[in-house]
């Protein structure tokens, strides 16, 4: 920031002409690569999920909840936490105010995690949330889109964001769509992991826009700056 080059605001702009031609490259880019993304091959989702929720047991043939199709996250609370994860509620901070606007383009989205159900209710009325969240303890779900980890699992055995490496925690985060046909059959289309969550966090597409960025480079890790939205020191 010190030494960051001043100029004058035609120079600015000529400069600004130049990120602007590559800033459309890259959006056409992304438009190509979510064409290809809804492109990919599905597989039909054989096993029967089972749910806590609000409204009791539900299939996950329920959660779709009259949509075709059904964006889930993976939210980072194991059966065992006090709390959600700080990362995780950051990007669930921005839910409620899509969660209107994708069930309008036939689409429903819920949040599951492994934690009971009293837990994720308190948790999710502690943060002011209205999103559907339900609880998937007991279930194979997690395991099986890959981001829940039994603890007797070596970390270095452990599967996640498709390769087989070391894997510190017993929960991480993701997101996976299915799509239901007029038959009622499930398919998979898509899960992402890890950095492929940012395009969620609204915080981070803002913060991008910003001299600083994400400003990110001086900490222990990635997030590390990260807390609960009722927990930031004022």
């Amino acid at each position: 920031m010190a030494n960051q080059q001043i100029v004058s605001q035609e120079q600015w702009l000529n400069v600004r002409k130049e990120l602007l031609a590559k800033e459309k490259e890259f959006n056409h880019l992304r438009d190509e690569l979510a064409r290809e993304r809804r492109q990919l091959p599905w597989v039909k989702v054989e096993k029967n999920y089972e749910f806590k929720s609000e409204n009791g047991k539900e299939s996950l043939s329920d959660l779709f909840e009259g949509k075709s199709q059904l964006i889930i996250y993976h939210f980072m609370f194991g059966p065992d936490w006090e709390e959600g994860c700080p990362s995780c509620s950051l990007l669930s901070d921005s839910i409620d105010g899509t969660r209107v606007h994708l069930n309008h383009r036939d689409i429903n989205l819920v949040v599951v995690s492994r934690a009971k159900l009293d837990k994720l209710q308190a948790y999710k009325k502690r943060m002011g949330w209205d999103f559907k969240w339900v609880s998937s303890n007991g279930s194979d779900f997690n395991f099986d889109y890959n981001v829940s980890f039994n603890s007797d699992v070596p970390a270095e055995s452990r599967h996640y964001n498709y390769v087989t490496k070391g894997f510190p925690e017993d929960e991480g985060p993701g997101v996976s769509v299915f799509i239901k046909n007029e038959n009622g059959e499930i398919f998979h289309t898509y899960s992402s992991y890890a950095r492929g969550l940012d395009l969620l966090i609204g915080s981070y597409n803002y913060m991008d826009l910003t001299p600083k960025g994400r400003d990110e480079d001086e900490l222990p890790h990635t997030m590390a700056w990260v807390r609960r939205h009722d927990q930031y020191d004022e």
